[in-house]
């Protein structure tokens, strides 16, 4: 198993450019399926879950054809849906929380798919219902085989309906969405997921031939077509990498700039980070992030103290937490870190409290953070990445830390970040990678 060795305590400055998004690269390269010509998409993430969508697709019988590094067509004219039965196809989908986004194309294309429980982080439950209820709703039927764990869904004919989500998950939203795009009829989704990823998503079916509106809003029409056709896509800036970015300028920072981070999409991300103190400044599409010798929490009007909560977008995603948590283990006062999805995400803190911080985990959910001010620096440690963003998190934590840290189980932090010990070296990090 490879880990990080990380000499912490040097500062960072330079200038970093954030990969495309993984969220949105998952969507977009499953929406080819919808399809039996070329769809080319530019600025895909070279990580570990996006590659083995990728290879997943190419087993199923996609023409996959890589112009360069982050650049792919994808042509899915001649599939062997025979391999989705597959004992092979069923052990690589439970290995990749990604593949539950070819639910809704092979629905709506094929009519059926037969689907692995998806893998992916353990940081609690992330059910499928949302998903399943919106296939219901446009006429699909679903079994659960349990002796092997897969999902069996089919419709002869998926018909538009009025759906209502249960919860505004962007997957979810996603899977109706690609299923809804050659049903007949119109669907209305209501309590839809309006996470920039989606808005990406639709703007390239719409590309391809469909007919949505509604985009960024929680409720989406679409008019269902029969066919769709090849398209270009560029995927955006990922928002967690350069949230990842802020935090770590904010740490470790002697001055960096995030080049190219397409700022309109970010969202109150910013804006999370100017809450513990953080000077961030908007210069075009890039943010400069200066040194930051101290940063004080600010607090509510009437004095109470920070809360920093995820919500569905444009609320704060949850992906930051553990960043910002991180965060705030060096600024000056105290804040509630609120983790309302998923009951696992914060269990990395019990690493950092060995590392010095002072944290208080209240429940699975809450964990009061107490600011050192910079008085007390982090110790070097031993640890092991659960999760992608709790992998950064602890990264993070590492390169401020006094001495020589190690993170075993660094396979999580490549499913969501390129190349990012090279990256951190360059702007003056001292990464390596060891088995």
């Amino acid at each position: 198993m490879e880990m990080f060795v990380i000499e912490g305590g040097h500062l960072l400055s330079g200038e970093i450019t954030p990969q495309g998004a993984k969220n949105e690269a998952l969507e977009v390269i499953s929406a080819t399926l919808l399809t039996d010509q070329p769809v080319r998409i530019q600025n895909i993430p070279d990580i570990l879950d996006v590659n083995n969508l990728i290879q997943l697709l190419r087993d199923m019988g996609v023409k996959v054809t890589k112009h360069s590094r982050n650049d792919y067509t994808f042509q899915a004219d001649t599939l062997n849906l025979d391999y989705l039965d597959s004992i092979d196809f069923v052990k690589k989908c439970s290995s990749l929380r990604g593949s539950v986004l070819m639910f809704g194309p092979l629905l709506g294309r094929f009519g059926k798919a037969t689907i692995a429980k998806p893998g992916g982080d353990k940081i609690g439950r992330r059910r499928l219902d949302t998903h399943f209820l919106g296939f219901k709703k446009l006429g699909a039927n679903f079994v659960h085989e349990e002796e092997r764990n897969v999902y069996q869904i089919k419709a002869k004919h998926l018909k538009g309906s009025y759906i209502l989500l249960d919860e505004a998950s962007v997957t979810g939203t996603a899977n109706v969405v690609m299923a809804a795009v050659l049903a007949e009829g119109t669907t209305t989704i209501y309590n839809a997921a309006c996470e920039p990823y989606v808005q990406q998503l639709c703007h390239m079916l719409n590309q391809m031939g469909a007919q949505i509106s509604g985009i960024a809003s929680n409720l989406l029409t679409i008019v269902g077509v029969k066919s769709l056709h090849g398209a270009t896509h560029r995927v955006l800036p990922d928002m967690i990498e350069v949230g990842s970015f802020i935090g770590m300028a904010a740490m470790v920072g002697d001055g960096i700039r995030i080049k190219n981070a397409a700022v309109k999409h970010l969202g109150c991300i910013p804006d999370a980070f100017r809450r513990l103190g953080i000077k961030i400044k908007e210069e075009g599409d890039d943010l400069y992030i200066p040194r930051q010798p101290h940063y004080a929490v600010e607090s509510f009007i009437d004095g109470t103290i920070m809360t920093l909560a995820d919500a569905p977008w444009p609320g704060l995603t949850p992906d930051l937490l553990s960043v910002l948590l991180v965060v705030a283990t060096q600024a000056r006062g105290s804040v509630l870190i609120h983790q309302k999805m998923f009951e696992s995400r914060l269990f990395f803190v019990d690493k950092l409290i060995d590392m010095g911080a002072q944290i208080i985990l209240c429940d699975p959910h809450r964990a009061v953070v107490v600011g050192q001010d910079r008085k007390i620096k982090l110790r070097a440690g031993r640890m092991t990445s659960p999760d992608i963003r709790a992998g950064i998190a602890l990264l993070i934590a590492a390169l401020s830390a006094n001495g020589v840290s190690r993170i075993a189980n660094i396979a999580q932090i490549d499913r969501g970040y390129e190349d990012i010990e090279h990256r951190l070296n360059a702007l003056g990090a001292k990464i390596t990678r060891e088995q």
